[in-house]
């Protein structure tokens, strides 16, 4: 008797699916899926690579995902990760700005430390130590005030996850035009 069950509930999924997609506009997605193409197909491959490697190293896309998105194979992912070294950008992009700083701090304090370290009347900066000071105080100046990419990224994937709680829909289709968005910067 269970046996006979199961056809009875797997043709009631079937019927409320059947029924589900008879009620969504199918024209207005056919048309999206063809704009979606057409937009993937204007993308030379450098673009397409450049944007899968956003995708790996900041979105921590897994690589079909990521062949999915930008419109080229699996194999053809593996082997962008391998040739550019994606592994070793991930890692390197992993550090945060904020330890990016500590670390731009830290060679200025030792700068500092090695200057003050000198007998009386010789503390004073080398031409180079004054240039090195120089140039790490218009870093750290530049870092503080400039946001970039992975800034914007990181705004919007925080905003994101907060929208999914209440909006998921409206989330899934943020994040649509934020691939857009980040296409376009791309490309600059």
């Amino acid at each position: 008797m269970q046996a006979l069950q199961k056809p009875k509930k797997l043709t009631r999924v079937v019927s409320f699916f059947t029924t589900l997609v008879s009620f969504l506009p199918i024209s207005s997605l056919k048309l999206h899926f063809r704009t979606k193409i057409k937009d993937m197909a204007k993308l030379n491959l450098q673009q397409k690579r450049e944007w899968a490697l956003l995708l790996y190293t900041k979105e921590n896309y897994e690589q079909k995902e990521i062949a999915s998105k930008v419109g080229v194979s699996e194999v053809t992912i593996s082997k962008w990760k391998k040739k550019y070294h994606w592994e070793e950008l991930k890692v390197s992009i992993t550090i945060t700005k904020e330890e990016q700083l500590k670390n731009l701090y830290r060679q200025i304090a030792e700068l500092n430390k090695a200057i003050a370290s000198r007998e009386e009347g010789k503390r004073f900066a080398t031409s180079s130590e004054a240039d090195s000071i120089s140039k790490l105080a218009n870093a750290i100046d530049k870092m503080e005030t400039d946001v970039g990419l992975s800034d914007i990224i990181s705004t919007f994937k925080s905003f994101l996850s907060w929208l999914k709680q209440f909006d998921l829909e409206k989330a899934q289709e943020l994040v649509t035009l934020f691939d857009a968005f980040i296409k376009t910067k791309i490309n600059k």
